[in-house]
């Protein structure tokens, strides 16, 4: 490190103003922007007084309030003294100081061995004015701590010893030292410590200059009770850059264009590397240069690269993407200004595609094309025109344009581009007559959507010839004129002549027979064409008032054909113009009115109509007749207008009626037509605003065909629902019927002795309840066997005589009277089978909550019981006499 040098200067008087007039201090020779360089000191016998500092050189160096002088921007100091003036002023009284600052860089580096070149330096603190003391003591003169270069990347040992910082007061008082800031007490902390007795500063551990460039640390020295002792002093550290970081590309491959045919010197691209190493100082100053090209056709140094920005530019001419569409060069950058020795490099890839210009002009591939077209066609392509280009496809130095320089005057014929093969596509736009032209000779030239390159000319493959033959066809014949209008008067008779359409064969170079004509339209059906003349007749008399007929013309379609391969034909329309005459009379409109049977207001209005036109209509005269005599002594008719008269009453008073009133009408034809037209006039009563109030009467006149029509259907219609109705009832009933006539005879449960089919199972059935016999009313329905289920002993079904339906027992108490009406019933029924056969019962089911009957047979108790009476029971129950009361047989 260089001495710390300081002038002290003694001086009992205050004087305020800079100290001295220049001021000398060794800075690093690589300055970076906000980085503080030196302290000036300011002396101000009044402490009130406020001082702005200001620099000579603003845009290199700013002074701030407390006096540091900071650089502006990053620059690299000159061998010589660097020197510029700081000026101090007043801001109340504008009084201004100025004092010369003189920066000289310090020695450079060597590399020697750092504990020879390190000399411990010793930083005293100034000495100040104590409140406490007397008026005058001596001041030492503050001075700024040259910043302290430490080299990065060091080895060691640590700690490192840096300066001593001691205060000349230490002989006297027992102090303590500290450091503050950031890298001692503040992040990264730690990495300088301070030996608070000896003041010794020291460095921990390496440094890293691309982390932290430079450290601001203060130094404070405290006696033993923590009292300030000395102002603090500012310490800088200032890394040293070493060359410990190689160039880094931005992109590890490069994208670049330039279009072929480029002259040298033409730009290219920029690439660009950094280095993490001080850029103002050699470890960070990078140079570019170019290893290799691939390929190396036409040259192998096509291009150059500006070594200290990285712009890649040609060099030689003959880029010809044809030829060569992409270079790769590999390009390298090295730091310590690209000193191959010492510097660290690093490499990239630079990838320049050859981009197109219209350099090729597209070629024809024949020098004629042909093709043809059938006549009379459009919308086809007759010729695909095919060309060459070398330039790259789908862009618009590659995609042809067609246009035709000669032989299509009438502008038949365009010419479109296949965007995928670039083809020109010669197409019919308009129809081509055979008959008139027969070939046809196109010139047709080739461009580009883009014009040549500067100096490129067009060969004569550029152009072309297109012959085109035109085919002839068969085709259709066509009407003169079409359509075709005649004038003819409405009347014409069947049969007459009326004109001759006929048709004309545009082939005039095919063998073909005569036209033949029909009739395609003819809505009224009055003509007739010759087929071979063409010769129309009429078959009706033509009717201008026809409703075939629209504003006085009658338009019908005539077919004419040919025999040509394939056959042909054509339409033509003609119009019959149909001149009025006067062959229709007037006649009178509405054909009914009303009127009132008094004289006041009786008036009727009426108008003439007459499917004629003028001059064969209107004006009409109208007038009644003379017979019967009743017309004209009733009623008068007076004209109003040319189309409309007026009839009134003639006498004061007509009995309310209907009644027909003739009315002759005479049109202003030449010959007039003239007819009698019947008016139906109802004569009604009438109230005072004329209105019919007769509504008898005039109903009574009777009903219209349509309103009886009406009623009749009206009438028909309900008769047909009424039968359907009935129709509806009777099915219903019959439905009822059936439904009960299928319903099983064994769900048909009654309050009376039922058939039954057998005994039971005698004996051995002894799980029989006796009450349900008392009460046979209780016996629920469902226990009744389903249809189908039988008993395994049972007879075979076959057909039973029909048995009278038996009254109920009125629910009888005792068994006894239950059995007594059932055997009278039985004796009394004349369809019971022979007195000598056994009763058949029906199986009742399983379930039944009756006891079995097998339990009145009883070993124990049958000789205690007297069974004669079963004598007197008659004929049914003669069997069970003879086994219960029979004695002891």
């Amino acid at each position: 490190q260089a001495p710390i040098k300081a002038t002290c200067e003694e001086d009992m008087s205050c004087k305020t103003g800079f100290p001295e007039d220049v001021h000398s201090a060794v800075v690093s020779r690589s300055v970076h922007g906000g980085q503080p360089l030196l302290n000036v000191r300011f002396r101000s016998c009044d402490g009130n007084k406020k001082i702005h500092f200001g620099s000579s050189e603003p845009e290199d160096f700013r002074v701030g309030e407390d006096g540091v002088v900071y650089a502006e921007r990053s620059f690299q100091l000159a061998a010589e003294p660097t020197e510029f003036v700081v000026s101090a002023q007043d801001k109340e009284t504008q009084q201004e100081w100025q004092m010369r600052v003189k920066l000289t860089p310090e020695p450079a580096f060597t590399g020697a061995s750092e504990k020879d070149q390190r000399k411990i330096e010793d930083i005293i603190f100034p000495w100040q004015q104590y409140k406490h003391s007397s008026p005058l003591k001596r001041q030492k003169r503050d001075w700024v701590i040259p910043p302290i270069n430490l080299p990065e990347n060091s080895k060691g040992p640590f700690p490192q010893e840096l300066v001593r910082i001691r205060s000349d007061r230490d002989k006297s008082l027992s102090l303590r030292y500290s450091v503050t800031g950031p890298g001692a007490d503040q992040p990264p902390t730690g990495i300088f410590i301070i030996n608070p007795i000896s003041g010794q500063l020291s460095v921990t551990k390496p440094l890293d200059r691309e982390q932290i460039a430079s450290f601001h640390l203060r130094a404070h020295a405290v006696d033993v009770n923590g009292n300030q002792v000395e102002n603090p002093i500012d310490i800088v550290i200032n890394v040293i850059d070493m060359n410990d970081n190689r160039p880094e590309f931005l992109h590890q491959v490069w994208n670049g264009t330039v279009p072929e045919g480029s002259k040298p010197g033409t730009y290219v691209m920029t690439v660009t590397a950094i280095d993490a190493d001080d850029p103002n100082a050699q470890n960070g100053m990078l140079r570019y240069r170019i290893l290799s090209q691939a390929p190396s056709s036409p040259s192998p140094n096509m291009f150059t690269i500006n070594n200290e920005t990285g712009d890649i530019i040609t060099v030689a001419a003959g880029l010809d993407r044809e030829k060569v569409q992409q270079y790769t060069l590999i390009i390298q950058a090295t730091d310590m200004e690209g000193n191959p020795t010492y510097g660290l490099s690093n490499t990239a890839t630079a990838v320049i595609a050859v981009t197109d210009v219209n350099d090729n002009p597209p070629e024809f591939t024949a020098m004629t094309f042909y093709g043809e077209v059938p006549e009379n066609r459009v919308d086809v392509i007759v010729a695909n025109l095919t060309v060459t280009d070398k330039d790259q496809p789908h862009t618009p130095a590659w995609n042809a344009m067609y246009r035709m320089t000669g032989g299509d005057p009438t502008g038949r014929f365009t010419i479109l581009t296949d965007p995928n093969s670039n083809d020109g596509l010669v197409t019919v736009v308009k129809p081509i007559d055979f008959e008139t032209n027969r070939l046809f000779v196109l010139t047709v030239a080739a461009e580009n959507q883009v014009p040549l390159a500067k100096g490129i000319q067009h060969p004569p493959q550029s152009t072309a010839t297109v012959s085109i033959t035109v085919i002839d066809v068969n085709e259709s014949p066509y009407f003169v004129p079409n359509p075709k209008l005649v004038r003819q008067e409405e009347g014409l008779l069947a049969g007459s002549m009326l004109t001759t359409f006929t048709a004309q064969d545009p082939d005039r170079y095919m063998q073909q027979t005569s036209l033949r004509y029909s009739k395609v339209s003819d809505p009224a059906n009055w003509l007739k064409i010759d087929p071979v003349n063409g010769q129309i007749t009429t078959t009706a008399v033509l009717d201008r008032e026809s409703i075939y007929v629209q504003n006085n013309m009658y338009n019908a379609t005539f077919l004419a054909s040919d025999n040509g391969i394939p056959p042909m034909s054509g339409t033509g329309t003609l119009q019959i113009y149909l001149l009025d005459i006067n062959d229709n009379a007037p006649q009178v409109h509405p054909k009914e009115a009303t009127t009132c049977e008094t004289l006041q207001p009786n008036a009727i209005n009426i108008t003439a109509v007459d499917p004629d036109i003028d001059p064969n209509a209107g004006p009409f005269a109208f007038e009644l007749p003379d017979t019967p005599a009743s017309i004209k002594r009733n009623w008068t008719i007076v004209r109003i207008s040319g189309d409309h008269a007026q009839l009134s009453l003639r006498i004061r008073f007509l009995e309310a009626g209907i009644y027909d009133v003739p009315i002759v009408i005479t049109d202003s034809g030449n010959p007039h037509a003239s007819s009698t037209s019947l008016l139906k006039v109802k004569v009604c009563q009438c109230d005072i605003n004329g209105d019919c109030t007769d509504v008898d009467r005039i109903v009574g006149a009777g009903l219209g065909t349509g309103a009886i029509i009406a009623i009749l259907l009206c009438i028909i219609i309900l008769l047909i629902l009424v039968l359907m109705f009935v129709v509806w009832m009777k099915r219903r009933d019959k439905e009822r019927q059936a439904k009960q006539l299928l319903i099983d005879p064994e769900d048909d449960v009654r309050d009376n002795i039922l058939k039954y089919d057998e005994e039971g199972g005698g004996e051995e059935d002894q799980d029989y309840d006796l009450s349900q016999l008392q009460q046979p009313d209780t016996v629920e329905p469902d226990a009744i066997k389903p249809v189908g289920i039988r008993r395994l002993d049972e007879r075979p079904i076959h057909a039973e005589p029909q048995y009278p339906v038996r009254s109920a027992a009125p629910h009888p108490g005792d068994i006894g009277d239950f059995i007594n009406e059932g055997l009278k019933a039985a004796d009394n029924d004349p369809t019971a089978p022979p007195y000598d056969s056994l009763l058949v019962f029906d199986y009742e089911g399983s379930g039944s909550t009756a006891g079995s009957l097998s339990s009145l047979n009883s070993s124990s108790s049958g000789g205690e019981q007297d069974y004669d009476y079963l004598n007197d029971w008659g004929p049914r129950f003669k069997k069970l006499a003879d086994m219960y009361g029979g004695g002891d047989d």
